[in-house]
Parts: C-alpha cells; sequence; structure tokens
C-alpha cells in the first residue's frame, strides 16, 4: 500500500504545472499546424468530414478529462524518480524523462501497435508526442523545488 510518506520530495505544483503542459504539448502536436492531418488519416478518418469531427468534438471533454489526469499520475511517478535520483539540472530531468519514455513509454506503445497492426507513421506520431511531453515534464520536475 501506498501511503502518504511516499509522496514526500513531490512538489504537487511542479506535477500539475507538467500535466498542463503535456496538454499544452498536446494540443499543438494533434494540431493542424503538427500532426492532425496525418493522424486524422492515419486513424481512418478523413479531415474532411465535419460531422465526423463534430462527433469526435462531442466525446472530447470527457477523453481530455481522462488524458489529464493520466497526464497526473505520470507527472508523480516521474516527480518521485526524479526525487529518488536526487536531479536537479534542466538537462538531467530530460534524461530521466527520456529514460522513463525509452524503457516503459515507447515499448508498450510499440508492442500496442505491432499487435494492433498500426501504421509505423502513426506510432511514430504518438511516440513523438509522448517522448516530448516526458522531456518536458522531466525538466519541469527536476529545477521545481521541491
Amino acid at each position: 500500500m501506498i501511503g502518504a510518506h511516499s509522496f514526500v520530495g513531490i512538489n504537487p505544483w511542479a506535477v500539475l504545472v507538467s500535466a498542463i503542459a503535456t496538454m499544452a504539448i498536446g494540443f499543438l502536436w494533434y494540431s493542424p499546424f503538427l500532426f492532425a492531418t496525418p493522424w486524422m488519416r492515419l486513424m481512418g478518418f478523413d479531415p474532411a468530414d465535419k460531422a465526423k469531427i463534430a462527433e469526435m468534438q462531442k466525446n472530447a471533454r470527457k477523453i481530455y478529462g481522462l488524458a489529464f489526469v493520466a497526464s497526473i499520475a505520470s507527472a508523480v511517478v516521474l516527480a518521485k524518480i526524479i526525487d529518488l535520483t536526487s536531479v536537479n539540472t534542466i538537462l538531467y530531468g530530460m534524461k530521466i524523462g527520456f529514460a522513463v519514455w525509452l524503457g516503459f513509454v515507447t515499448t508498450v506503445q510499440l508492442t500496442g501497435a505491432l499487435f494492433g497492426k498500426q501504421p509505423t507513421k502513426l506510432y511514430l506520431i504518438n511516440t513523438g508526442y509522448q517522448l516530448v511531453c516526458y522531456l518536458a515534464m522531466g525538466a519541469i520536475l527536476a529545477v521545481w523545488p521541491h
């Protein structure tokens, strides 16, 4: 069982800002400026299908809410790893974020993509987003005072 002492050394504000940063990165990453169109096509959606886009937007609040909760969970765990390793610089925070992404995130996504027969480009778009998120979270969590 995880006790309150397990969260010593974690700054809740840093966790919150890290989670917000992942959402901001996601809005940009999956926007028309970057990967929205190829992502939609790879997911089997027609970017010109206004009815389908409207249907997707109806469920967006719940999806974004759950994604935010997932980002908070990731930030809490990453914050604890950073705390345990005594990392306190942007570069080393990013290195920890990269290691977590490489060892856990992209490998799980790759397995899912392989068995789900997803296109390589879709995997790269999605795991690229996660990489940028973990680098940003690592940088924030490492330099924010505990």
